[in-house]
């Protein structure tokens, strides 16, 4: 039987890691790492391209076997901190009263990029009374250049209603040999100033990421490899290589969300906090209900049309170098053993730390000069230095390998040592290395749990990465919550690009949208994603109304092929289910019932009375677990209505559930959160203001299954 292999390459700030993912099962049957190129002439591709012929090499991949390839990239990201953007000219236009005021939204100023980094832009103005002629376009985009413009964004007042003229600009611009972007092309929401401002930032990178994308495309057609390129998106999906050439912008801050997509479908994490922990900083982020969270991008400080997973980045890992002053250890970071040139103690091949020297050391010129290094009398010219994965490896926390085998003698030894130059125990310097980084993790768990309105019983840790080990472990405890740390943690972002589903999200502005227009949203978000590649069977789609922004979104998100894993799926049997959801539920698998299945998934709650005020007040409840034949879990609530019901009656049993669940306030009434099981799919229908919208993509949904099928109905008012 040929294997179907999905290759994910992850570009990091240190090294790229590559992995040969077998579909069939999800078995990792290759990695590879190189040295991330951030220096050569190629820039990052260079790394992506000798971490790919490594992998096939010493994985003896056959060509013909890889069905995928996907990569994360820093290139947008190191291009806008760098300041290595082309200077964008744009064209706006407007008739009119509005015509007046467009000419002054799309006259933007140099835009602020950090560390004394600016965006150039250049303006002319079109007045659309008539309509545009080729030469008019011509003589604005010469003047353009002549002003020194490199690319060209087109914005027009009210452009997302008719794009006909900011695609006219850019088929001229093309034909001119220019790069070009329409900016409702990029965004569909009214508001032009911010809409040219995301376009003239996607503009600006175009021309270094045209670059880095056809290098990558030439190799991997060399090498003999015809699968699909795709790229990782700043929001956790992937997209193939044609639609990263259009809208690059796509593709900031990709690295994290790599992970974030692993923790989804190769941990199979459906609520949790995921910490994807490096040499240097860890990325936290929040999955809810199976869906990473997400927030609007900024960048020096401006608002973007375009949406990142909500990412927090800590200058705490698994390198960081604590810092010491009158003979105890008050600090831990932010500069990690990479940045200060210190080596681990834990990847030492010494083993003789018995006589060590105490050194204080300046990582770079303008840090403090209290970080801890020590040196051994035998390899005066090394440094090396204690960090949270000594700590962690020192007190037994460390389970996964990750990198490799630490060496524990050299552990033990430099800690004994450390212990008698610091005149403490070397427990107690581990656990203050420990302490002083999980309080630096504890404040941003706390704003998450707040802003998320997280339950509090669903909430455990996630580690990814190659530093998981030196910092989860002990934080979860320290913080009373339950962890695992995935398998492979170390190539995490890696699987993550490999496994990501194809994703597009369209946004709308619209005060009361329609039927008809839920329709056509989700319709052109499930196009979209076909068009990349996406199996139409696999694609599921998110409508979500926002009242607040007065927009609506749609995010289809589907994989490259129809998943063959059930054709060999491992079926667990009834109590094997049962166990583990009488796990997540802390209860005995006795206390459990079925309360709907579908034929690949089942819904397993615990029903029961809680008692409070000494008995006085009792509450009943159910908890549910949303279980698939696998047993990963893919929906969790404490606080649910759960009914089975053949399809042709679904319509009337949501009816009675919005009557019976939607409650009363200042804002008016408020929909409960409702989810479908159809299939082997869980179908949100959560974003949504009222029950006509519930109705009409619930006909959808129904109109692809049989009246007799039976769909599970959940409904919670949390």
């Amino acid at each position: 039987m040929v294997r179907k292999i999905k290759i994910g390459i992850d570009v990091g700030g240190t090294f790229t890691h590559a992995v040969a993912v077998e579909i069939s099962d999800y078995s990792i049957v290759g990695k590879a790492c190189v040295p991330t190129t951030h220096s050569a002439k190629e820039g990052v591709a260079k790394g992506v391209i000798e971490a790919l012929q490594k992998l096939i090499s010493a994985a003896k991949l056959n060509p013909g076997e890889i069905i995928l390839i996907a990569h994360s990239t820093t290139q947008a990201t190191n291009a806008l901190l760098e300041g290595d953007v082309a200077i964008v000219g744009i064209i706006g236009m407007g008739k009119g009263l509005e015509g007046l005021r467009a000419k002054k939204e799309t006259k933007l100023d140099h835009i602020g990029l950090g560390s004394d980094k600016f965006l150039q832009t250049r303006h002319c103005f079109l007045d659309t009374s008539l309509p545009l002629d080729e030469n008019r376009v011509r003589n604005a985009i010469e003047t353009l250049l002549k002003s020194g413009a490199e690319v060209i964004v087109a914005s027009e007042a009210f452009g997302v209603d008719n794009l006909s003229n900011e695609e006219f600009v850019v088929h001229i611009a093309q034909e001119m040999g220019l790069l070009a972007t329409a900016a409702s092309s990029i965004s569909k929401l009214y508001g032009l100033r911010v809409r040219t401002r995301t376009a003239v930032l996607n503009a600006s990178m175009m021309p270094k990421m045209l670059e880095t994308a056809n290098m990558t495309e030439e190799a991997i057609k060399k090498s003999g490899i015809k699968a699909p390129l795709m790229v990782m998106r700043s929001d956790g999906g992937i997209m193939d290589i044609n639609e990263m050439r259009r809208r690059p912008i796509l593709t900031m801050l990709s690295g994290p969300a790599a992970g974030l997509a692993a923790a989804l479908m190769y941990a199979k994490v459906s609520d949790g906090i995921f910490l994807e922990v490096g040499g240097t900083s860890t990325d936290i982020s929040v999955i809810k209900n199976g869906k990473p969270q997400v927030k609007s991008a900024q960048i020096g400080g401006n608002r973007l049309y375009l949406k990142t997973l909500d990412v927090r980045t800590l200058g705490i890992a698994g390198g960081s170098v604590p810092r010491i002053r009158s003979g105890r250890i008050f600090e831990v970071g932010p500069r990690s053993a990479h940045i200060a040139g210190l080596d681990y103690v834990s990847f030492s091949c010494d083993t003789d730390f018995r006589n060590i020297e105490i050194e204080n050391v300046k990582p770079r010129e303008n840090d403090p000069d209290d970080y801890l290094a020590i040196s051994i009398s035998k390899n005066g010219h090394k440094k090396f230095t204690i960090t949270p994965t000594e700590a962690s490896g020192f007190l037994g926390l460390v389970k996964e390998k990750g990198h490799g085998e630490a060496n524990h003698m050299a552990i033990a030894q430099a800690m004994s040592s450390l212990s008698e130059k610091l005149n403490t125990p070397a427990e107690q310097i581990a656990l203050d290395i420990l302490e002083i980084s999980a309080e630096k993790i504890k404040p941003v768990i706390s704003q998450l749990k707040r802003e998320y309105k997280l339950d509090e019983e669903l909430i455990n840790f996630i580690g990814g990465g190659g530093g998981a080990s030196a910092i989860v472990p002990f934080t979860a405890g320290y913080l009373d919550y339950p962890h695992k740390i995935s398998s492979n943690c170390e190539v995490i972002s890696a699987i993550g690009a490999a496994l990501g589903m194809i994703m597009d999200s369209v946004e709308r502005s619209s005060i009361n949208p329609t039927d008809s227009e839920i329709i056509a949203i989700r319709q052109e978000a499930l196009d979209s994603v076909i068009k990349m590649g996406a199996a139409p069977d696999t694609v599921e789609i998110t409508v979500e109304i926002d009242s607040k922004n007065k927009k609506i979104i749609a995010v289809a998100m589907g994989n490259s092929e129809l998943r063959t894993r059930d054709l060999n799926i491992k079926e667990l049997s009834q109590h094997e289910l049962f166990s583990i959801c009488a796990s997540s539920l802390k209860t005995s698998t006795d206390n459990l019932i079925i309360a709907g299945r579908t034929p690949f998934l089942y819904a397993v709650v615990h029903k029961g009375v809680k008692k409070s005020s000494f008995g006085l007040i009792r509450r009943e409840f159910c908890k549910l677990r949303v279980i698939d034949r696998e047993g990963t879990i893919r929906l969790q609530m404490n606080e649910a209505f759960v009914v089975s019901v053949q399809a042709g009656e679904l319509k009337n049993k949501i009816s009675r559930a919005v009557e019976r669940f939607t409650v009363f306030g200042d804002a008016g009434a408020l929909m409960p959160n409702i989810f479908l099981l159809i299939s082997g799919q869980i179908i949100n229908l959560s974003g949504l203001i009222n029950e006509t919208q519930v109705m009409t993509l619930t006909d959808l949904e129904l109109s692809r299954i049989s009246p007799d099928d039976e769909v599970v109905l959940i409904v919670s008012s949390k």
